[in-house]
């Protein structure tokens, strides 16, 4: 069996690293829409064509599963996905809810990091409507993010002033949260406990989403794989380089949490 896994980028690797660890006997094709990378930015209308197509590619490949490892794209075409296929498919959702419920006793808000157009979508406001009852919930929009993790650019000086700046005019004494609600960026997660105090806990929705997954998996009878955690890469421009920097990548997220680990 073979789930699919598809992002505009490399930011879905986050949530393949969460996969490959949680269910590791099932094989996977992981697809980057390479040719209009990043979707944040872009129209919507624009955007729900290439998820389409490349859905559509995959699913020509055969996969059994497929997982929308993008938030902007699980809020603008994941509904219509569904109704076009009978596989099971999950989404991304900003873990704006557990975020809401671990702050409730604290009295502390909730920061949300996302990309201008999911938060433009009126699925995230009626998540935060739906859950956000104290008026707790601040969103932070990060266009360039996506850009330059892309780029692979993790240097922690630079990125560690980038989020100084976006973050100067928040007094974050009084946050208790970060939500990350973009998949591509979890890559910053170690930059971000060095830039935020020590106080702030950081969340992202990846996990949530794997353990939906499976529970689907379940219901269809298909939740026992009997692959061996092997990964296919493929991208719509058929870029080699790039589908070697998405190996680099997977690599980096691996070893960030192999550290992380080590460090509890």
């Amino acid at each position: 069996m073979t789930i699919g896994v598809f992002d505009s980028g490399i930011g879905g690797l986050t949530v393949l690293e969460e996969l490959l660890r949680r269910l590791p006997r099932h094989d996977y094709l992981y697809m980057a829409d390479t040719l209009h990378v990043p979707y944040g930015t872009k129209p919507k209308d624009d955007v729900r064509r290439f998820i389409l197509s490349t859905v559509d590619t995959m699913i020509n490949e055969g996969i059994d599963a497929l997982v929308v490892a993008c938030n902007t794209a699980t809020s603008i075409a994941v509904a219509e996905l569904r109704e076009l296929y009978s596989l099971p498919i999950v989404g991304m959702e900003p873990a704006v809810k557990p975020a809401v419920e671990m702050n409730r006793a604290t009295g502390k808000r909730v920061l949300v990091f996302a990309t201008p157009l999911t938060l433009q979508q009126p699925k995230y406001y009626a998540l935060v409507s739906r859950v956000d009852e104290g008026g707790i919930v601040d969103s932070l929009p990060l266009p360039e993010l996506v850009e330059y993790c892309e780029g692979l650019q993790f240097d922690k000086e630079v990125m560690g002033e980038y989020f100084r700046e976006k973050l100067a005019r928040y007094d974050l004494d009084n946050y208790g949260i970060v939500v990350l609600g973009c998949t591509h960026y979890p890559f910053y997660t170690d930059i971000l406990r060095q830039v935020l105090p020590p106080h702030i806990q950081i969340v992202n929705g990846n996990a949530g989403t794997v353990k939906r997954l499976s529970a689907l998996l379940s219901r269809y009878g298909i939740a026992e794989g009997r692959g061996s955690g092997d990964v296919r890469f493929m991208c719509t421009s058929g870029d080699p380089s790039y589908v070697d920097k998405m190996q680099i990548a997977l690599e980096f997220v691996q070893e960030s949490y192999r550290k992380n680990e080590e460090t509890l």
